[in-house]
């Protein structure tokens, strides 16, 4: 998702609704972030960017997208001179990897391994070029309405599940926040914790 200051923009790996796009005011324009064509074509549409948002995932079975896809956007973000650069990756990666079950993050360690190469990039490229980075580690993602318990946390041994809805809430503050430049944040629902650290909330 690139943010623009009249237009939202939106590069995935999957077909979207253009529909959706348009009921959120946002100009849908399709692509494929592992493609270098899409993604110059996406950032050289846009006069000028404040913030780019990138939500792009992939599966264990090929996560390519989780570094590779990131990094090229970070890359062109970079080139474009955005202000921001918020990557959405998931609790388990980096100095995390301790927080979810053994069993959990042996599932998930081939993604989670790719992140980490798309989240040590962002900060890197933040660090050669004044960029600001937010990173925002979800929990385990639900499909169900918002809870409104969702909370950002720097604690990197607490791990839970959190609903896509909260998520989306809780980035858009983490973009609209300065205090969350050079963040790495985790984003749990407090009702749904798989364990129970005496967590400190950040607030953005």
């Amino acid at each position: 998702m690139v943010i623009h200051p009249a237009i939202a923009h939106s590069l995935c790996r999957v077909n979207l609704s253009l529909v959706t796009g348009q009921m959120m005011g946002a100009f849908l324009q399709k692509g494929d972030a592992l493609v270098p064509a899409d993604v110059s074509r996406i950032f050289g549409s846009l006069d000028e960017c404040d913030v780019v948002v990138s939500t792009v995932g992939a599966t264990p079975a090929d996560p390519r997208a989780d570094s590779e896809g990131n990094i090229a956007l970070i890359d062109a973000a970079a080139k474009k001179k955005v202000k921001k650069f918020v990557l959405v990756t998931s609790i388990g990666c980096g100095n995390s990897s301790g927080a979810p079950p053994p069993q959990v993050y042996d599932v998930l360690r081939p993604v989670l391994l790719e992140k980490d190469k798309a989240e040590a990039h962002l900060m890197e490229v933040a660090k050669q070029t004044g960029m600001a980075a937010v990173i925002v580690r979800p929990g385990g993602l639900k499909t169900a309405p918002a809870t409104g318990t969702g909370v950002l946390t720097e604690d990197t041994t607490v791990c839970g599940a959190i609903h896509r809805a909260d998520v989306a809430s809780l980035v858009v503050k983490a973009t609209l926040s300065d205090k969350a430049n050079g963040k790495v944040l985790s984003a749990v629902d407090k009702a749904q914790l798989f364990n129970a650290p005496a967590m400190k909330v950040f607030e953005c």
